[in-house]
């Protein structure tokens, strides 16, 4: 039997994907625009030298193809998330060229061509989500990749949430760890 809170976030998840999928392509690539610079504003960006990105899925996420281009300009190291058995998750560097795969899920990732990143040489972590909240918590898609790989994460963590579906509240389980920034188009949003 599903927790409440389980069934708050599969509520919440039906909502959020409703408003997304309503937003027109033309306002999502404004969005974009503006949560990218405001992302690669931020000084935690300018001091990270390898970064974790994930290769949004079209209609829900930020389309973080565009990103990439800029952060590998800035000289930064990128990685990109491969899913492995077992809901685990392994990051691979990106380079212009690198084979690139689609997932079970329809999600573009690395092929094992691409150089494995180790955990420890992650400065900063991108991290995906359907929505976030005030405090930093994600409703993520409900597969716990993130989550698994995140619990003994120690470096920096950043959320970007569309301004129409960032939330007062997220329902939080014992397990999910909040992010410490998360950037919207309109404002950055810092925790401890």
């Amino acid at each position: 039997m599903q927790s409440t809170t389980a069934m708050e976030k599969t509520v919440l998840r039906v909502n959020i994907r409703k408003i997304l999928n309503d937003m027109p392509s033309s306002q999502m690539q404004k969005s974009d625009a503006a949560l990218f610079a405001n992302l690669v504003a931020l000084p935690q960006i300018a001091q990270a030298h390898t970064i974790s990105l994930f290769w949004g899925i079209t209609g829900l996420e930020p389309d973080t193809s565009r990103l990439v281009p800029q952060l590998l300009d800035m000289g930064k190291v990128v990685c990109l998330p491969r899913m492995l058995p077992e809901r685990r998750m392994e990051l691979r560097q990106y380079t212009p060229g690198c084979p690139m795969d689609m997932n079970s899920f329809g999600i573009t990732e690395p092929t094992i061509e691409c150089p494995l990143i180790e955990k420890k040489d992650i400065d900063l972590v991108i991290v995906p989500a359907l929505c976030y909240g005030r405090r930093g918590y994600r409703l993520g898609y409900g597969g716990g990749y993130y989550d698994r790989w995140l619990s003994d994460y120690t470096g920096v963590t950043v959320g970007m949430c569309r301004d129409a579906v960032l939330q007062d509240s997220v329902p939080a389980e014992e397990h999910d760890k909040p992010v410490q920034v998360v950037v919207t188009e309109s404002q950055v949003l810092q925790f401890s």
